[in-house]
């Protein structure tokens, strides 16, 4: 397994080995034991799977507040992402900063995302399939969500506003000055 620390602390781009033949390939998606020596030590408590049939389709940019808080192992298995994760911890050095990263199911990797990070996508092909592992149960009434584009945070996406194909709950989302308190700097 490849891990790679991006450029907001606790963000880890992991990708697993795959072994393949004539037949195909096999691949160890996720083991704890060897994640926790990775750096992710967290338990998870339910898994979750998308399937966005356009190109361009936005979710995001979401959270849950504590003590529902999520931390998330997403991964693509059919198509591909650019993944999103936001510093929405009050008092963090790198609070409003964000980094992203080109998940699909050919590159085969997975981005980490522990509590306190807003997250969002946007689908680079049709039929898109995203999994992701969380550390937290759903919560309807813990959920928050932040305006994906918003200009505050500045997040270079792959889509032209008048292109991206949203939900409603996020073509609503307010701006990023609402997040501020909702997760605190550890």
């Amino acid at each position: 397994m490849k891990v790679e620390a991006l450029s907001l602390p606790g963000i880890l781009k992991v990708t697993p080995a795959r072994f393949g033949d004539h037949r195909g390939f096999f691949s160890e998606t996720y083991n704890q034991k060897a994640m926790a020596e990775a750096g992710i030590p967290e338990v998870f408590v339910q898994d979750n799977q998308s399937l966005s049939r356009q190109k361009g389709v936005v979710r995001g940019l979401h959270c849950q507040l504590e003590p529902y808080g999520q931390g998330k192992l997403v991964r693509v298995t059919r198509g591909a992402i650019w993944d999103v994760a936001v510093d929405a911890r009050t008092g963090s050095p790198t609070y409003g900063q964000w980094v992203g990263a080109e998940l699909s199911a050919e590159n085969w990797a997975q981005l980490w995302l522990p509590v306190g990070f807003l997250h969002g996508f946007v689908t680079l092909e049709e039929n898109t399939e995203v999994q992701y592992k969380c550390t937290g149960f759903y919560d309807k009434a813990s959920e928050r969500s932040v305006r994906w584009d918003c200009e505050q945070i500045g997040i270079e996406w792959p889509v032209e506003r008048g292109a991206a194909v949203l939900s409603e709950k996020d073509e609503q989302a307010p701006a990023f000055e609402a997040a501020k308190g909702w997760f605190s700097y550890k």
